[in-house]
């Protein structure tokens, strides 16, 4: 007897019952309500989360829809937009999309002027014309506020996660993003546009995965790296604190001995004679008062001219009228 569990399936060897029914179809049918159901979630995890970032700036709703998207919190709609993401590089990259939207494009237009003008020859009435709605469909004005809203977060999300991994608020993320871009320079010379774009969609989605499924030796890992990176750094430290106080020594001593020598140097140039020579002081002298010169002071005149020397002045001059002239 069968179990009360179990799903019977009538075997009546129709097509239809095998398409509609059967344990694939059942279990494919659950899978995509699965799918839709994880799907709606992942859609409604688009709330403003609570944390703010280390300058108290709160943060946008899509910084809680791709963490529930690359946490994997929702499996299948995580793969589901893995796929459609790598789907659309392979057919950017091998599929003529543009050539496609332009054929479909002009035959659309083509088929309907054909119509038209064909219903105007025969019908003398346009066929295309006559499916014209009475107003012509346009965007509504919420919709616009909503696609813009959306476009605003999106732009400042990227803004956001940008400045946040520029100015290390993270070290790891900042350090990991640096790691990404070092690759992505060095890759890019040999692997085309296209598949960088796979490379790194599958790192983004696959990473997270990764960690998840592995967090324990990872954590003990990385915790181990930083043990070891802090220890050097302490090493360092100290090696460049011995340094740093010798060279200080070294370099005291040296001021020391200098300022010995120059203070030397300034005693022997201040005991020579030519810094010992010393400038007379200027003496004031204060100003003498002329005496007043009076006629009693001096003594009186002779009145009469002595013989001796009128006799001695005139015999030279007698000698010389006696002595002859020489001709010249």
């Amino acid at each position: 007897m069968a179990d009360s569990g179990d799903v019977s399936y009538p075997n009546t060897g129709s097509l239809s019952d095998v398409v509609t029914k059967g344990p694939v179809i059942d279990t494919v049918k659950s899978e995509a309500s699965k799918t839709s159901g994880e799907l709606r979630n992942l859609k409604n995890s688009r709330v403003t989360p609570s944390t703010t970032t280390d300058n108290d700036q709160p943060l946008t709703h899509y910084h809680s829809l791709l963490y529930s998207l690359l946490s994997w919190e929702q499996p299948r709609a995580t793969a589901v937009s893995y796929a459609s993401v790598v789907g659309l590089i392979f057919a950017a990259r091998y599929l003529p999309l543009l050539r496609w939207a332009f054929k479909i494009l002009y035959m659309s237009l083509g088929l309907t002027a054909t119509v038209e003008i064909v219903g105007h020859v025969i019908l003398k009435q346009g066929i295309a014309s006559s499916f014209r709605p009475r107003r012509y469909y346009t965007i509504p004005k919420e919709t616009h506020e909503a696609i813009f809203e959306d476009l605003s977060q999106l732009a400042d999300f990227f803004l956001i996660e940008f400045q946040r991994i520029l100015f290390a608020e993270n070290a790891a993320h900042t350090v990991g993003a640096f790691l990404a871009a070092f690759t992505g320079y060095w890759l890019i010379r040999f692997v085309p546009i296209w598949g960088l774009a796979v490379i790194s969609v599958t790192i983004a989605y696959f990473g997270p995965l990764v960690y998840i499924s592995n967090r324990e030796i990872i954590d003990e890992q990385i915790a181990n790296l930083q043990s070891i990176v802090s220890s050097q750094t302490n090493q360092l430290k100290d090696l460049a604190g011995e340094h740093t106080s010798h060279a200080t020594g070294v370099m005291k001593q040296y001021v020391g001995e200098y300022s010995s020598k120059a203070q030397e140097y300034i005693g022997r140039r201040s005991a020579s004679p030519e810094m010992s020579k010393v400038a007379p002081t200027p003496v004031k002298t204060e100003p003498v008062s002329e005496p007043v010169i009076k006629t009693e002071d001096f003594p009186e005149a002779p009145k009469v001219e002595p013989l001796a020397q009128s006799v001695e002045l005139t015999e030279p001059a007698q000698q010389a009228e006696r002595e002859p002239l020489l001709a010249i």
